[in-house]
């Protein structure tokens, strides 16, 4: 930058593209590097404590004012501030409005917008179109757990919640275990259960078998690795997705981006193996949604804690991905160890991955250049 003149790059989602935002195995690498930072503590995100997942603007029941936003599945808007170290040394800001009833006028659940800012000055170096760097990257941490924690000869994949998220879960899997080759899919209805199919036979050929499944346990037996990916839902852990330890196949990856429920005794087990995205982002959300956290927070690490907050489980049974990744923790211990791994999401994996997509626009000339000022305005 050239200062006081302050220029930014604009990215739209055509320009996102092109800089390899769907690259799904770059994208992976990027987010172990992520992991790895975190473990480290190289990174700040909100609050006092630098582990706040964000700001988030919710609404109630029932408004008292006639134009407010009633609550409903996905329904907030929310601020994800964060800085992050190592090679990305880089700040910057999601922002997102979220709707799941944004299908019937044909738009995404979310919209997104991404602003990366000098992390001296806090002028803005990049803004950009964020839906496909927060999905990616949304795909990207699971897709760690499985390069580090699948079985190499995996075959089964189940997925529940056929939506946009977990099909590109299903891309990112498939290219990190090839020899996956069955997709089981439990979903609400016809249409995104087709679409789903239609999606993964043009990107992941490698997928011979489909097998719709009506029940969550029917997708759950027999699979080797199985994604949760459903919208959030309301009213407390009785509607979230339910397994029992039965049905799950000796050696499977169970892992949830969105809403899961199981019983404490599978996850007491200590032939269980708990893994989180960043144990101390689930602290700081025990803290902001106090106990019962997961009566009032869908993320199923949640559950640990608030288990660990009645004794019932020990702190040290939450292991961090990064502390895998880094080597400082063991994986997979064997081949029919299970394993449960809770993905919260994070903004510090937002600019990580859209600062690798700026600066990959930046060597192909794409974007906008737009000018913030000459000079600022002296008051």
């Amino acid at each position: 930058m050239s200062f006081p003149r302050v220029d930014f790059l604009y990215l739209s989602e055509p320009d996102m593209i092109k800089a390899g935002v769907r690259d799904v195995i770059g994208c992976t690498n990027c987010m172990e590097e992520v992991v790895k930072l975190l473990y480290k503590g190289d990174y700040r995100m909100g609050g006092e404590s630098g582990n706040s997942h964000g700001c988030m603007v919710q609404f109630p029941k029932e408004p008292e004012f006639e134009n407010m936003p009633k609550d409903g599945p996905d329904r907030r808007f929310m601020a994800m501030p964060a800085y992050l170290g190592g090679k990305f040394d880089m700040a910057g800001c999601k922002w997102y409005g979220s709707n799941v009833e944004n299908r019937n006028k044909k738009m995404p659940r979310s919209c997104l917008m991404l602003t990366l800012n000098d992390k001296e000055t806090g002028t803005p170096v990049a803004h950009m179109s964020a839906n496909l760097v927060s999905a990616y990257r949304t795909a990207a941490i699971p897709g760690v757990g499985v390069k580090l924690l699948a079985k190499k000869d995996a075959k089964i994949l189940g997925i529940v919640g056929p939506g946009y998220i977990n099909n590109i879960i299903i891309e990112t899997f498939a290219a990190l275990r090839p020899s996956l080759d069955t997709l089981k899919i439990k979903g609400r209805g016809k249409e995104s259960i087709d679409r789903c199919i239609e999606y993964v036979k043009k990107n992941c050929p490698q997928f011979k078998n489909f097998i719709i499944c009506d029940t969550i346990e029917e997708c759950v037996r027999d699979s080797d690795i199985m994604n949760f990916a459903v919208s959030t839902p309301t009213g407390g852990s009785e509607t979230y997705p339910w397994i029992e330890r039965e049905w799950v196949k000796p050696g499977a990856l169970i892992c949830t981006v969105g809403a899961l429920n199981t019983s404490e005794d599978f996850i007491a087990d200590p032939k269980t193996k708990l893994v989180v995205d960043n144990t101390k982002m689930y602290d700081t959300w025990a803290e902001e949604y106090p106990y019962p956290t997961f009566e009032k927070w869908f993320i199923f690490g949640s559950k640990f804690t608030d288990m660990i907050h009645d004794g019932k489980l020990t702190k040290d049974r939450m292991e961090d991905i990064g502390g895998i990744a880094s080597g400082a923790i063991p994986g997979r211990e064997s081949d029919d160890q299970i394993i449960l791994y809770s993905i919260g999401g994070m903004p510090v994996e937002d600019v990580a991955w859209g600062k690798t997509c700026y600066e990959t626009a930046l060597k192909m000339g794409i974007g906008t250049k737009l000018n913030l000022w000459q000079e600022p305005y002296s008051y």
